[in-house]
């Protein structure tokens, strides 16, 4: 059993580091290639040489540049479990490491006297070494999957805890298919009807001495935190991974950071990540994005202008107002798309599926989300981002702030034009309010720039492809 366990433990990561080193060597052969055996090498013969250098010398720094990379992806934890990665995960990593690994190998070149190296073959591997590690990390992610399929490296768990939060951890576990564990049953002091896992027993009368699993999953509500150290204890000196979920599952959205302050570890439950510097660099993406894209469909919004005129009576644009960050007012911009009535004048009724009041070319510009391209404008103006929870109304954001938890924390940043909930298929009339919360605080505890242009990306798919039914 325990052989075992360490091998599960090692041979993923270990397939993991393979790859890397295969993508890097390759990295600095090919970059080695382009400068010094295609015909580009002509055109920088008055940089670097006149002839091509010895390739020995280039193979014997690649293992220089090897450690170099795989130090800095140990460093950066990129090796750190077998359970908790993705290829969208990896993405960001991999491009940080290769900017930092080029410099470090640019200053160990620049140390070292016997021999000079090419500046631009340092150039080529930086972007070759983060097109080859994307590539690896894309296929040691299949191959995981196709392991995954056939039950390789599948980690048999356990759920122990309060009946209140265990259907909710097991829904979630079971829908994300990252994330592999065979989950063989649940012990709780009531039965949960509606989990198709057995019942193992309540959380007094347990022990793990025979057939022990290989994890548990635990999670306590205040009611019942005093049965935790009575798993821990039963656990003690047998080879069982435990994993705690807090008691408060909407904190699962957070993006955790532990801290260490005079010894003790401090577990960072929640952060202002748009602050300082990050919030600057939204700021200025959102200000140079929205110009530039008013800019180049100025005759794209006339058009629309055109069509919205010609189809109905009444004014191109719609005006309604919304809540935006720190709770604060303001009028959101957007194509009108229905009939001009005192009722839609008031915007006191939601749109329904085949509402009559939208016009034809309301239809279209609905279905594409055309009809938000206005909210450019908002942008411009500093009262929405490009990318951020959708704004409310009024009406609506003095209901939810009693009735929803922590429903406040969307407030902590400008309204989107654009969301990761929206983009997740979590749209406002085929989903709960609850589900879609969810989504915008895990979008605010873990903004990066990158997330943004993900979000953006996948929005320009969900436009071709119409998704709005609306």
């Amino acid at each position: 059993m325990q052989k075992n366990i360490y091998k599960r433990n090692l041979l993923v990561p270990f397939l993991k580091i393979i790859i890397d080193i295969i993508a890097i060597e390759w990295a600095v052969l090919f970059s080695y290639y382009i400068r010094f055996q295609l015909p580009l090498a002509d055109i920088f013969t008055f940089i670097d040489y006149y002839e091509a250098p010895s390739l020995t010398n280039y193979i014997y720094f690649s293992f220089v540049i090897v450690g170099i990379y795989i130090t800095l992806f140990s460093f950066f934890r990129a090796y750190r479990s077998r359970f908790f990665s993705t290829f969208t995960q990896d993405i960001p990593i991999i491009f940080k490491i290769c900017l930092l690994g080029t410099l470090f190998a640019m200053s160990a070149a620049f140390m070292y006297r016997g021999f000079s190296y090419s500046r631009v073959v340092f150039s080529l591997i930086f972007l070759n070494s983060a097109v080859f590690l994307l590539v690896g990390r894309y296929a040691f992610h299949q191959i995981r999957k196709r392991f995954f399929s056939k039950g390789f490296n599948e980690l048999r768990v356990q759920l122990i805890g309060s009946a209140s939060n265990l259907g909710n951890i097991f829904e979630r576990l079971s829908a994300d298919p990252n994330y592999r564990f065979e989950i063989t049953g649940y012990r709780s002091n009531e039965k949960i009807a509606e989990l198709p896992i057995p019942y193992l027993g309540n959380l007094g009368t347990f022990d793990f001495d025979r057939n022990p699993p290989g994890g548990l999953i635990i999670s306590f509500d205040q009611n019942d935190h005093q049965h935790l150290w009575n798993v821990i204890d039963k656990t003690e000196g047998k080879n069982i991974e435990l994993f705690y979920v807090p008691d408060i599952l909407d904190i699962l959205t957070s993006n955790f950071h532990t801290l260490e302050a005079g010894g003790i570890p401090i577990l960072q439950l929640k952060a202002f990540t748009l602050s300082g510097w990050q919030g600057f660099i939204k700021r200025g993406f959102d200000i140079a994005a929205s110009s530039l894209a008013i800019v180049c469909l100025s005759p794209f919004f006339l058009f629309i202008a055109l069509l919205i005129k010609l189809n109905s009576k009444g004014p191109v644009l719609y005006k309604q107002q919304r809540v935006t960050m720190d709770n604060r007012d303001f009028t959101m911009l957007k194509f009108r798309s229905m009939q001009v009535t005192e009722e839609s004048k008031l915007g006191l009724k939601d749109v329904e599926k085949n509402d009559p009041r939208v016009t034809r070319i309301g239809k279209i510009l609905r279905r594409t989300s055309l009809d938000e391209l206005p909210q450019l404008y908002n942008v411009l103006k500093g009262e929405m981002s490009l990318v951020g929870p959708r704004p409310e109304r009024r009406f609506y954001v003095d209901q939810n702030l009693k009735t929803i938890p922590r429903y406040s924390e969307r407030h902590r940043v400008r309204c989107g034009i654009t969301g990761w909930a929206q983009v997740s298929g979590l749209r406002q009339q085929d989903t709960s309010l609850g589900q879609r919360i969810r989504y915008d605080l895990f979008y605010i505890e873990n903004w990066s720039l990158w997330f943004d242009l993900k979000i953006i990306i996948m929005t320009f798919g969900e436009v071709v492809r119409g998704e709005n039914a609306y």
